[in-house]
């Protein structure tokens, strides 16, 4: 008779342990926190770890040549998301619609929360400073958001100059700003855009899929 192979070899009574899966706790805790932004001039995507670190982020100009969904498989290398992020507005209708549908699709396909972000706060969270958050509206103007005060829209010369401001806008803006005597805060001085998304994340709130709304062109209250 020949050796005894497979399990016999092992003795009758062995019995092979099943492979345990990752608790749930464990899963969440390797879990990142996806943010899209192309509400304006620039698009950007960040993904954040669980204690707000930035784990990667890629910004450039808005868009066709901007891959969002090559960026975000790219980025996300197969990592489980927790939640999704959208910056909501205000923007402009196709740009703010390209990344909420994406962000939105995901977290629905994912089953993971959706978490609406105001673009004007997160560029104001760049700053350690108080500022002018300004956003590309087109046609020279910008949306605008000072201190203490309500989002606005309005034209170069009708911002307020108390504080510097900070936001993803064309060169041509940015210029007109400059000629009417807004200060732009530099760059180097300034947050990431994941640095200052997970800063606002701290306080957002995730909503309903069907109840996400978006801030877009003049109206400021359109619902997707």
């Amino acid at each position: 008779m020949g050796r005894p192979r497979g399990p016999a070899a092992r003795g009758a009574g062995h019995v092979r342990e099943p492979r345990r899966r990752p608790a749930p706790a464990a899963i969440r805790s390797r879990s990142l926190i996806l943010v899209i932004d192309t509400s304006s001039a620039r698009s950007a995507i960040a993904l954040l770890r669980p204690d707000g670190s930035v784990a990667g982020e890629q910004v450039s100009q808005s868009g066709p040549v901007f891959g969002l969904a090559d960026g975000v498989r790219v980025m996300r290398e197969g990592r489980p998301l927790s939640r999704v992020a959208v910056a909501t507005g205000p923007g402009s209708f196709t740009g703010l619609r390209v990344g909420v549908s994406f962000g939105l699709g995901l977290a629905m396909g994912l089953k993971v929360p959706i978490v609406p972000l105001p673009t004007l706060a997160i560029q104001a969270a760049r700053s350690e400073e108080p500022v002018l958050a300004v956003s590309e509206a087109g046609r020279g103007r910008v949306y605008h958001l000072a201190p203490g005060r309500e989002a606005g829209l309005a034209e170069a010369g009708e911002l307020p100059q108390e504080w510097p401001a900070v936001g993803w806008l064309r060169p041509a803006t940015q210029e007109a700003l400059i000629a009417a005597g807004v200060r732009m805060q530099d760059e180097s001085r300034l947050r990431t855009f994941g640095a200052a998304a997970a800063l606002v994340l701290k306080t957002a709130r995730e909503v309903a899929y069907d109840s996400l709304r978006l801030e877009y062109m003049q109206s400021f209250a359109s619902k997707f």
